[in-house]
């Protein structure tokens, strides 16, 4: 676990150093927090969505982010489109299937990204999960209608049969990529309770992933500094939009050092 720790302070010290580019097609409600999200923990943040653009945009970038949250037609082919341009590049490409289960569009979109996108990462909370691998799984809105419990074995199936690292995230965080896995500990109540922040999560990872060239590995990071910041945040306030405020202040001061003491991780293996 100490390797561990160091590997993720020196991933951390590589995203404020290199201050790697994230490419964003994402959602109309976390455009602004989640880049500045990843302007806190020193990356680089482009939204840019436009078909015409997305292939020579998604050149420059070391990470792609696609996120469902407000979908439109073109949006899609553009997620497409770019997801298949940093497939050939071989820049990582994350998916947040945000609502997928509620809408027969967003379980489709979804599915259809993976079958048609390589992807590094899907992370999602424990009913956008369960749609991916059952159409029976729904949602409330965005809202997850179960828990990580209850599901992390089809998200372990999931991720064996797409050879994908697959992240389901709630109370206590569950990361996989078939063969071995994490629980991560970290995180606040508070953060139910502000808009995005399971997409501004996915950002995060999305940071890691262009640093970090294992995916289980900068996914689990992510997950776990995202989590650190929502603890720390909850220190300085209780109420919600405040906590909004002290998050992003906490995911720019995180120390290499405060990022390896406040890891709450369990190693787990798979045969």
């Amino acid at each position: 676990m100490e390797n561990l720790r160091e590997k993720g302070a020196e991933a951390l010290r590589r995203i404020r150093e290199e201050k790697p580019l994230v490419h964003n097609i994402t959602n109309f409600v976390v455009m602004n927090y989640t880049a500045n999200a990843l302007l806190a923990i020193g990356a680089s943040p482009v939204m840019a969505h436009s078909i015409d653009e997305v292939e020579d945009m998604v050149s420059l970038a070391r990470a792609l982010v696609l996120n469902i949250g407000t979908l439109e037609r073109e949006w899609i082919e553009s997620m497409i489109k770019a997801g298949k341009r940093a497939n050939k590049l071989g820049v990582p490409v994350i998916l947040d299937p945000v609502g997928a289960g509620a809408t027969p569009l967003r379980t489709k979109t979804s599915k259809r990204i993976i079958n048609e996108v390589g992807l590094s990462s899907i992370r999602g909370n424990a009913s956008e999960i369960l749609s991916l691998t059952d159409e029976k799984g729904k949602t409330k809105g965005v809202d997850s209608l179960h828990e990580v419990d209850e599901v992390w074995k089809e998200g372990l199936k999931l991720s064996q049969n797409l050879k994908t690292v697959i992240a389901i995230t709630g109370k206590i965080d569950f990361i996989t990529d078939g063969k071995r896995g994490f629980r991560c500990f970290n995180g606040h109540p508070l953060l139910r309770w502000v808009t995005g922040t399971g997409c501004t999560a996915t950002v995060i990872i999305a940071a890691f992933l262009a640093v970090e060239k294992d995916p289980l590995l900068a996914t689990t990071f992510g997950l776990s500094y995202f989590g650190i910041a929502g603890e720390k945040a909850a220190e300085k306030t209780s109420s919600s939009g405040s906590y909004g405020i002290a998050l992003l202040d906490a995911i720019y001061e995180i120390k290499e050092e405060e990022f390896k003491e406040k890891m709450r991780l369990e190693g787990l293996e798979f045969k």
